[in-house]
């Protein structure tokens, strides 16, 4: 398994700050009709900055690791096939260059870069850069998980603490379950204290992360949403499985992943989002 020492980490955040204040922050609240383009749906977005953002990285990581596969959101999107070939590689850099395009195409200041570097089917390291607010959130096994603010100040992050169903806070995509599942997980959604979706893996694994919100549910498994943030909440003292008890893998395309602050609480919530 490739180590990451704590210097590439610093390398790569400002390999990721660089690209951010280049193709990102310039576009935001800029983007115009001739910088947005729908991929598969008419709101599943790509812009300039997505684009411009991935191809920086993608020319600091190919320096960096030089054999590695380079897994791009974008780059997926162009070439599908290229998914396929991260569950055999040995090495992969993952990227999302900007999470949340959505959001950011429309103005709204919920978004952010993610990083994720995958050796031997497992994340070895993972960054989530916010371009707006200049911190990061990093991880690595073992090594605890770690808010790192404009100025590099080091925070720990800690997940929430256990509490009753009723009690928690947490993130249900509604929109992106099947329409005939719609209405029975909105309807159990009405067993915690609130439920939202924010449309952005960076800042949602940051809640969860930090202990702001104490559970995900994620219908979609794209590792540039998942790789990174997964291993985050997991120093942070997280759980995460699949709803069928499997363990999250980056080269997982296919399931619902749930993320609680324990066991425990993973099982209650998962009996409180699919039992009637």
């Amino acid at each position: 398994m490739t180590m990451i020492s704590d210097a590439l980490i610093c390398v790569l955040m400002e390999d990721m700050r660089r690209a951010g204040e280049a193709e990102i922050l310039p576009r935001f609240l800029g983007v115009t009709a001739d910088g947005i383009r729908a991929k598969t749906t008419p709101d599943d977005l790509v812009t300039d900055a997505d684009i411009g953002a991935e191809r920086r990285l993608s020319e600091a990581f190919s320096a960096h690791f030089p054999d590695a596969l380079l897994v791009g959101e974008e780059a997926v999107s162009a070439n599908p096939a290229l998914l396929a070939r991260l569950a055999d590689t040995d090495l992969a850099v993952i990227i999302d260059p900007v999470d949340g395009t959505w959001n950011f195409a429309h103005g709204v200041p919920l978004f952010g870069m993610i990083v994720a570097i995958v050796s031997g089917g497992e994340t070895v390291a993972g960054l989530i850069h916010y371009p707006l607010t200049g911190d990061f959130l990093v991880a690595r096994p073992g090594k605890g998980a770690w808010h790192i603010a404009r100025d590099g100040a080091p925070t720990r992050l800690a997940v929430a603490a256990s509490g009753p169903i009723s009690e928690m806070h947490g993130f249900v995509p509604l929109h992106m379950f099947m329409p005939e599942e719609q209405a029975a997980f909105a309807s159990r959604q009405l067993r915690f204290c609130r439920t939202t979706t924010w449309r952005c893996s960076a800042y949602e694994y940051r809640m969860i992360s930090t202990g702001a919100m104490s559970f995900s549910l994620n219908a979609d498994l794209k590792p540039w949403d998942h790789a990174a943030g997964v291993l985050i909440h997991r120093e942070a003292g997280g759980y995460a499985a699949l709803l069928g008890s499997a363990p999250y893998r980056p080269a997982m395309t296919q399931g619902r992943l749930l993320l609680a602050p324990d066991l425990r609480s993973w099982e209650a919530i998962r009996e409180a989002l699919t039992k009637e």
